[in-house]
């Protein structure tokens, strides 16, 4: 579509090219014949004054001088004419081109950024799909060490699993060092951090308590301790009682 548009301009802007140059060569033919027949002219007036000039008295051969000397002239100004034609006639055609070269610089100005409007749109769609399938792979992953809800009261109570296996590098000690990174938004969360599961955690042995699963920076471990395990706001309870 762009292209005819550019195309179709340009051909209107050449519509009258052919019949000016047409003028100005018929023009530029004129004046070279014009000066063919005034260089003849010369050649003879020249001629007979030089075989003339011994006998011609002072005042004719003056005047046969200036004669000459004007056709002269005339030849001159019949040049400079046809020079003048000739340079109009290259600036009309470079014109042209210059028109063209800006269209062509343009046009293709237009496609590349039409082409990188539709690439930078490609690319984020592919992005969007890259992330939303690594999220995906990464909770089926690691779907099975995802800490699970103890039954409340009145209902039987699970074993507890041992303390799950790092989601993340074991370098992660702190919920700050994962807020960067791509999370599911319906992955549950855990800790008195509420954030998701991630690192070592371990498991309160209150079957009654609220949260359950903690991580080992919040509440300052730095192993598995031996035996039982409350988290801080189980062990307060058990102190009131």
């Amino acid at each position: 579509m762009a292209t005819a548009m550019y195309l179709e301009h340009y051909l209107d802007s050449l519509e009258s090219l052919p019949g000016e140059l047409q003028r100005n060569f018929n023009l530029m033919r004129d004046l070279d014949q014009r000066t063919q027949d005034l260089l003849k002219e010369i050649d003879g007036l020249t001629t007979d004054y030089m075989t003339n000039v011994k006998t011609l008295p002072s005042e004719k051969r003056r005047e046969k001088l200036k004669g000459i000397d004007g056709l002269f002239s005339k030849s001159k100004e019949y040049g400079d004419d046809k020079v003048q034609l000739a340079m109009q006639t290259y600036e009309l055609v470079d014109k042209h081109i210059r028109k063209l070269d800006a269209d062509l610089a343009r046009f293709e100005a237009e496609l590349k950024d039409k082409n990188s409007n539709k690439t930078g749109d490609s690319d984020k769609h592919k992005d969007k799909l890259k992330d939303k399938k690594k999220r995906k792979n990464l909770k089926e992953e690691f779907e099975d060490e995802i800490p699970k809800k103890k039954k409340k009261k009145g209902q039987a109570v699970v074993e507890e699993p041992e303390p799950m296996m790092p989601i993340f590098p074991l370098s992660i000690t702190h919920p700050s060092d994962v807020l960067d990174m791509p999370v599911d938004p319906n992955e549950p969360t855990y800790c008195l951090c509420h954030q998701v599961s991630y690192g070592e955690m371990i498991g309160c042995d209150n079957p009654d308590c609220p949260i359950e699963w903690f991580h080992f920076a919040c509440v300052g471990l730095n192993a598995k301790p031996k035996g039982k395990w409350f988290c801080p706001r189980c062990s307060e309870e058990r102190k009131k009682k």
